[in-house]
């Protein structure tokens, strides 16, 4: 089996990967914008027929997309995440018909949820901020596409590798500058905020699942922990694994940031948060149609995160939702810097 996977390199993508290498006879072909990629794509700026010959060429059974961009001004993440999945799908339709997608959504899709309410795949999407948007726009796209296509929405993804453009890598970094002292002050904002935090392995095993399953599947999973946390818990969960001993200031002056957003001056609060104080996603489907439930407990994730030191920068893709932002704006997509949206780099975090 010839699976190509968009954004290789990123922080999804590279535990996607991972996960695909492990199949018995398959073959793993990586695309994006990285010098490593075998087939340069840049899905935000790529044109239809010129990626139709790229895909003629790699002759995939399956694509799976984990390009993607979290942060950036609304025009780039319209390129990267409305724009990227659409004409991936035309260039699918022209070159593979018959190969499966599995394309990396976002739960920020959904929007606000509602306290102590799981949301489904049937809920109503009413995404507050660009990100979410141009995420649901590209749902739309693979979803009537008329291919055999999946859309994994994923929730917050967190663990060994996470970027410091997301919450958690961001709050590790804080950490690691930190050190011993004492007196060491983290100035942050409002953690009140609760998420879907879910171990990246867990993503990876979940899009590798998607992408050997047979005969079709419904055109959108949930794919979370399935509860909803305190963005304080995570923040304090690291602060243990750390053995910090100086002080977290929560809605400290100045720290900025949002719901659920650490707020430094190396810690702005993500742009997938919005004004959203409640997600959590219910992730039956999931387990129904792949046998998939999560395997990592947020504290696996938390241990890996800090146990697996800092991630370099480098690499192209997505982070996942309150997931990794790009210094440029765009995901490092499994992951990088640069343009990790297009084609080889979302990523998620939170959605």
């Amino acid at each position: 089996m010839r699976i190509l996977v968009l954004g290789f390199t990123g922080y999804l993508g590279t535990h996607v990967v991972e996960g695909v290498r492990a199949l018995p006879g398959a073959l793993v072909l990586g695309g994006g914008r990285s010098p490593a990629a075998e087939y340069a794509i840049d899905l935000a700026t790529v044109r239809r027929e010129e990626l139709a010959k790229t895909l003629a060429s790699a002759a995939p059974d399956t694509v799976i997309n984990c390009a993607g961009a979290t942060g950036g001004d609304p025009v780039t993440l319209a390129e990267v995440n409305a724009r990227g999945p659409a004409v991936l799908c035309a260039a699918l339709r022209e070159a593979a018909p018959g190969a499966r997608l599995v394309h990396l959504g976002s739960a920020a899709e959904y929007g606000p949820g509602v306290p102590d309410v799981r949301v489904t795949e049937s809920a109503a999407t009413r995404p507050l901020a660009p990100y979410g948007a141009t995420k649901l726009a590209g749902t739309v796209a693979v979803t009537t596409a008329g291919l055999d296509a999946v859309v994994l929405r994923v929730g917050n993804p967190v663990g060994p590798g996470a970027p410091s453009t997301g919450l958690p890598g961001r709050i590790a970094g804080l950490l690691r500058a930190a050190g011993p002292d004492p007196d060491a002050v983290l100035p942050l904002g409002d953690l009140s905020a609760y998420r879907d935090f879910v171990d990246v392995r867990d993503v990876a095993r979940a899009a590798v699942l998607a992408a050997t399953a047979p005969g079709p599947l419904p055109s959108v999973l949930n794919i979370g922990g399935g509860r909803a946390v305190p963005v304080r818990e995570v923040v304090r969960g690291l602060a243990a694994k750390a053995g910090f001993r100086g002080r977290i200031a929560e809605n400290a002056a100045g720290a900025g940031g949002g719901a659920g957003a650490a707020g430094s001056p190396g810690a702005a609060g993500s742009v997938r948060s919005a004004d959203v104080s409640w997600q959590c996603s219910d992730i039956t489907a999931a387990e129904v149609h792949l046998g998939w439930h999560p395997t990592h407990t947020l504290d696996d994730a938390l241990t890996a995160l800090w146990e697996g030191g800092e991630r370099g920068v480098g690499g192209e893709g997505w982070d996942g939702s309150d997931r990794s932002d790009r210094s440029d704006g765009r995901e490092r997509g499994e992951r990088g810097v640069g343009r990790p949206g297009g084609g080889g780099g979302k990523g998620d975090g939170r959605p």
